[in-house]
């Protein structure tokens, strides 16, 4: 086991392990655990009572949070024509085609999302051991494989996450940052708990939300009960 930091030590005796908290509390005490020099990102993992061998538990999509992620994602469009105009105009760092294409297979990655047209996926498809690995795949789950370029940059830009269970049956998510105020960690966090909740597939069994926590980059992992989380109806 990789031997912890006294930082980290420090911050984790402020921690009840024992305990889940409420969303509010929880939220004041990743500020107060947080110890990077940086603006340390916010981030909840969902441990799901679902087996993510099964191809009918798997869980996969996007949401846009209502106050960002305090990250600016830079967006790669492949896309030609009329859709190429229209992605530049709503504000996509590259679009193109064959020159990113050729780019990304000598090793260019200076972008964090890829949104292709669906004319595109042909070629597209030929990065996927590439982009695959990486997360960067586009796909129609999370709106990133679609005619309508401009709501899917325009999204993005605005905060729109991806979700996705991992092999361990756990999903994690970005939800702002340490200097958000605590209202709007709050109400991401809300939206993107909702979102997974709704997404329980109906082969799965017995408790869905087994675990709920939040963690800043470098601080402890802190429980929040479930029951706390206000959800839309």
């Amino acid at each position: 086991m990789a031997k912890k930091g006294k930082k980290y030590l420090e911050a984790l005796k402020l921690v009840d392990r024992s305990k889940a908290y409420a969303i509010d509390e929880a939220i004041e005490l990743v500020k107060k655990t947080d110890f990077a020099k940086f603006d340390a990102t916010v981030e909840v993992a969902f441990r799901l009572g679902v087996d993510p061998k099964k191809a009918d538990q798997q869980i996969r999509g996007a949401v846009v949070l209502p106050n960002g992620t305090g990250k600016t994602q830079r967006v790669l469009v492949f896309a030609k024509g009329e859709k190429a105009k229209e992605a530049e105009a709503a504000g996509a760092d590259y679009v193109g085609d064959a020159e990113y294409i050729n780019k990304i297979n000598q090793g260019w990655f200076d972008f964090d999302v890829v949104v292709a047209t669906p004319d595109m996926m042909g070629e597209v498809g030929k990065l996927g051991r590439t982009l695959g690995p990486k997360g960067l795949m586009p796909n129609p789950k999370t709106g990133t494989v679609t005619f309508d370029v401009e709501k899917a940059v325009k999204e993005i830009k605005a905060g729109k996450v991806e979700y996705r269970l991992d092999k361990a049956g756990i999903i994690h998510v970005p939800i702002g940052k340490v200097s958000f105020e605590n209202e709007k960690l709050q109400e991401n966090f809300a939206t993107i708990f909702d979102t997974v909740l709704k997404a329980k597939p109906a082969a799965a069994k017995g408790t869905f939300m087994k675990n709920v926590s939040i963690t800043s980059t470098m601080g402890p992992g802190i429980k929040v009960d479930p029951s706390t989380v206000a959800v839309k109806a």
